[in-house]
C-alpha cells in the first residue's frame, strides 16, 4: 500500500524548498556584494560560518512563509465580473442653501 501525501503537505514542502533556494541566493548575493561588510565579518571570524547558517535559516523561514502564502492565496476562487448594466450613481448632488447671517452677542 503506497503512501499518498496530502496536497497541502506537498505544497508546504515545495514552498519550503523554494524558500530555501531563495534564501541561499539572497545570502550569496549579500556576501558577494559585501553589503554592510558582511563578507569581511564572516571571513575574518572563526565562527563566521554560524552567521551564514543563521542568515540562511532565518531567511528560509521568511521566504518559505511568503511563498506558501502566495500559493494559498492564488488558489482562491475567482469572483465573477460585475454586471455591465446601468450603474446607479450613489453620489448625491450638493445644492446651495441660503442661511441667514446672525449677528453674534456682545458681552
Amino acid at each position: 500500500m503506497g503512501c499518498i501525501m496530502p496536497t497541502m503537505i506537498r505544497v508546504y514542502i515545495r514552498s519550503g524548498l523554494i524558500g530555501l533556494l531563495l534564501a541561499c541566493c539572497f545570502v550569496a548575493a549579500l556576501l558577494a556584494l559585501d553589503i554592510a561588510h558582511l563578507r569581511h565579518l564572516v571571513s575574518s571570524s572563526s565562527i563566521g560560518w554560524l552567521a551564514v547558517v543563521m542568515m540562511v535559516m532565518f531567511n528560509t523561514i521568511v521566504f518559505a512563509g511568503v511563498q506558501f502564502a502566495i500559493t494559498i492565496m492564488g488558489q482562491a476562487e475567482k469572483q465573477p465580473p460585475p454586471d455591465r448594466g446601468k450603474r446607479v450613481s450613489r453620489i448625491r448632488q450638493l445644492a446651495a442653501v441660503k442661511a441667514p447671517a446672525v449677528e453674534g452677542r456682545k458681552r
